[in-house]
């Protein structure tokens, strides 16, 4: 028997797949508008919940936009069309489409933003930077080997074709001609974790929004004491982008077990954004 899925089949889905409670206690994920009685068919997933992937969604016509970010992390008194953030709540509904997010759990899952971002580097043999219990695959980052050795400046290269292209670019710190044979990835801001990373004793970190004094003081000890990590940075949007395509592949999936398990066939058609939302548009040096 054939059968459309509800929101609330994906919504149950999503929420499988990236737990709402492996979420940090800051963060604001799960459905954020949409009746999970509506037939969804076709969804789009991008970064970030903003008026070029509305557009984009309103093109395609979906039934549901499934986001890294948040568009509400703070609590608010209104949803009116005069913010900018209460018109992306009237476009969608109005036109039908609900809108999910998955954020920090979607960073801590297997398969979530840190798994993406560590297979899209080369990362092997590996395991979360801060595992959320002993021995778990849930947690932040990801930490582990290279296939094989290889210089900073090569695996600078590689970060940066695996990754959209972005006005930023990839930044890098450290010896270009130095080997690096062992590496952590978070993605998104990462300079947080700069003591995990640093007693992971890895040789170079892949992360993003890295501040001047946090990477300064990192490098300066680093030459003080054994002259790794090397750090390489990537535009925020950048280093989250490769998730998607998991979590469209893993949300099809999802949906057409879930029917199954019913008697039923269907699934969703899952696509991804290819809207560029770093906010970053030129990069200016002078001759």
């Amino acid at each position: 028997m054939t059968a459309v899925p509800t929101l609330g089949d994906v919504v149950a889905v999503l929420d499988g797949l990236y737990p709402p409670d492996t979420a940090e206690g800051w963060d604001a994920v799960g459905l954020v508008a949409g009746d999970p009685a509506a037939p969804v068919r076709t969804v789009l997933l991008a970064v970030d919940p903003v008026a070029t992937v509305v557009d984009e969604a309103l093109d395609l016509g979906v039934d549901l936009v499934v986001t890294h970010h948040p568009l509400f992390l703070k609590g608010v008194h209104s949803v009116a069309a005069t913010t900018f953030k209460g018109a992306v709540v009237h476009r969608l509904l109005r036109a039908g489409v609900a809108l999910y997010n998955a954020h920090t759990n979607a960073d801590a899952a297997p398969r979530g933003v840190a798994d993406a971002l560590a297979d899209a580097v080369g990362l092997v043999d590996r395991a979360p930077l801060v595992a959320h219990a002993d021995g778990a695959e849930t947690g932040i980052g990801r930490v582990g080997r290279l296939a094989a050795p290889t210089t900073l400046h090569d695996f600078a290269r590689r970060v940066a074709g695996a990754l959209p292209a972005t006005a930023q670019g990839v930044r890098v710190a450290g010896d270009l001609d130095a080997t690096v044979r062992t590496a952590a990835v978070v993605g998104g801001s990462g300079d947080a974790l700069f003591d995990a990373v640093r007693a992971a004793a890895v040789d170079v970190y892949v992360t993003s929004d890295l501040r001047h004094h946090p990477a300064s003081e990192l490098r300066e000890r680093a030459l003080f004491e054994h002259g790794t990590p090397y750090l390489v940075d990537t535009a925020h949007y950048a280093s989250e982008w490769p998730w998607l395509r998991y979590a469209a592949t893993d949300l099809a999936a999802g949906v057409t077990a879930r029917l199954a398990a019913r008697g039923e066939e269907g699934t969703v058609t899952c696509t991804v954004s290819t809207r560029v939302t770093d906010p970053w548009t030129t990069t200016v040096t002078v001759p």
